[in-house]
Order: structure tokens, then C-alpha cells, then sequence
């Protein structure tokens, strides 16, 4: 088989397996375990001047529109550290790929956000909003199938988000490390010593595959340092690593971290 229809059988199969989960979901719904959502992650990569602010009003006309048609919450942060700044992320959610990918095409069907985003959709390419724009699609791990909105949004207090991606040097690797978070307890110690999860998300779509991405919340950064010198020192979490086959050094191959602050309308 030539690379080329290899590449394109994997990342066929990927999407038929996840649309079959997500149609399968629907209708075994219990009530008690709902089915994982899917998530778009989307960077805009942004200079000086007036892109920042253009950028924000647009997000401000769309995320009511994609509240319209089911896609709630809406994140969007704006980088601290971990990559150069401005950079602005955005986190959109969805109950199946159908209902993802007729995103664009039913928000040309709105008329207010039309009229809102003429600004946006106007704009030139010798005056743009934003430099790049770079999206990742993203399967929620079953264990943490929603967005999780911390408790500190709705009274909009201080928040820092930390985003965690792990990449694998294989398909085989990274299903160990997911299987540490799905059924090996990673997740439940997270949150005993105070990491506080938002999403967890596998890659199905996008760079540095094969990889998962997770957001926690913090309340500032001592607040972050002593939750992770609390799972450092976690007995369970000291079990768990030393696990024969599970040692991060045997199936990690890279771990970047990027702090985000929400912007002032995010939903998250």
C-alpha cells in the first residue's frame, strides 16, 4: 500500500470510528453516563494593532450564534506562557461530527451573526484579523465525556487554565498512557489533590499525533504549584507510575504545557 493511501485509510478509519461511537451514543444513553462529546480546539495566531480586538468582537457575535444551534459552552482563552502572545484559543464543543462539521454552513444561515461578523468576513488581506488560524479535532475520553465549567466562571472570578498535550511515539504507546486517565485511576487522583479537570480530549485530527490534550483549573499559580507537588507525592500516583510498561519514559515522548487566562466573555 502506498503511503499516501495508508495516511488517508488511517485517518478514515479514525472518523468512521468515531462518528460510529458518536451515532451509537445517541441512542444508548442511559441517563447516567453520557455520550463523550467532541471538541474543536482552534488557535489564532495574532499580531499587534487593532487584531486583538477585532478578533474579540468577532468571537462576542459567534459565540451566541453557535449557542443557537447547541454548541455550548464556548471557551476562549488567551495565552500566558507557554507559547508567544497574542495568541488566542478557542474551545468549541458538539454532540456528534455531524452536528461539528455543519457548523459553518449553519452559521451563514443566521442572519444576526451574519451582520454582526461582516467586520470580520470583510476584512482584507492586506489588513486580516488574525495571521493563521489552526484547528485540531478532539474525541472526549469517555471518563470525563463533557466540559466540566469550574465553579468559579459563573461569579467570574480569577482563574488560570493550564493545557496539558501528551504526544506518543506510537498508536500502542498512546493508548497506554490514555488507558492511565481512562481506567488506571490517573483521572480520580487529579482530582483528590486538587487538579481540577475541564476536558480531556484524544486527537483524532490535527499536529503532533498520536496525542491527547487536557485543560485544568487552577485559582492562581501557588494554587497550581501545590496541587502538583501534591500528585508528585501521591502514594497512589507513585503505585501507578512505577507500573511495569507504564513509566512515561516508555511511552511519552513529549509533554507541552501552556497557561491560559479566559477572556472576559468566555463561556468557560
Amino acid at each position: 500500500m502506498h503511503r499516501r493511501d495508508f495516511v488517508c485509510s488511517a485517518l478514515g478509519a479514525t472518523l468512521m470510528a468515531a462518528a460510529g461511537r458518536s451515532g451509537a451514543g445517541a441512542s444508548e444513553q442511559t441517563g447516567s453516563k453520557p455520550a463523550p462529546e467532541f471538541y474543536l480546539w482552534r488557535q489564532y495566531i495574532l499580531r499587534g494593532g487593532t487584531q486583538s480586538r477585532r478578533l474579540a468582537e468577532f468571537l462576542q457575535a459567534a459565540i451566541p450564534a453557535l449557542n443557537r444551534l447547541g454548541h455550548s459552552p464556548i471557551g476562549v482563552f488567551e495565552v500566558v506562557a507557554g507559547l508567544p502572545s497574542p495568541t488566542v484559543f478557542v474551545l468549541t464543543p458538539s454532540s456528534s461530527l455531524d452536528h461539528m462539521l455543519a457548523i459553518e454552513a449553519d452559521l451563514q444561515k443566521d442572519a444576526e451573526f451574519m451582520k454582526a461578523a461582516d467586520p470580520y468576513l470583510q476584512a482584507t488581506a492586506a489588513d486580516p484579523v488574525y495571521l493563521r488560524q489552526e484547528s485540531t479535532l478532539l474525541s472526549a475520553f469517555p471518563n470525563v465525556p463533557r466540559i466540566e465549567v469550574p465553579a468559579a466562571t459563573a461569579a467570574k472570578k480569577p482563574r488560570l487554565f493550564e493545557l496539558r498535550t501528551y504526544e506518543s511515539h506510537n498508536e500502542r504507546a498512546h493508548r497506554l498512557k490514555m488507558q492511565m486517565f481512562t481506567e488506571m485511576g490517573e483521572t480520580e487522583i487529579f482530582r483528590r489533590v486538587g487538579l481540577t479537570p475541564v476536558f480531556f480530549g484524544r486527537t483524532l485530527v490535527g499536529p503532533r499525533m498520536p496525542s491527547f490534550t487536557y485543560m485544568l483549573v487552577h485559582d492562581n499559580m501557588p494554587a497550581r504549584d501545590k496541587s502538583w507537588d501534591g500528585f508528585r507525592t501521591d502514594p497512589d500516583w507513585k503505585k501507578l507510575s512505577a507500573t511495569p510498561g507504564y513509566a512515561d519514559a516508555d511511552i511519552v515522548s513529549n509533554i507541552t504545557t501552556v497557561l491560559l487566562r479566559p477572556a472576559a466573555y468566555s463561556q468557560i
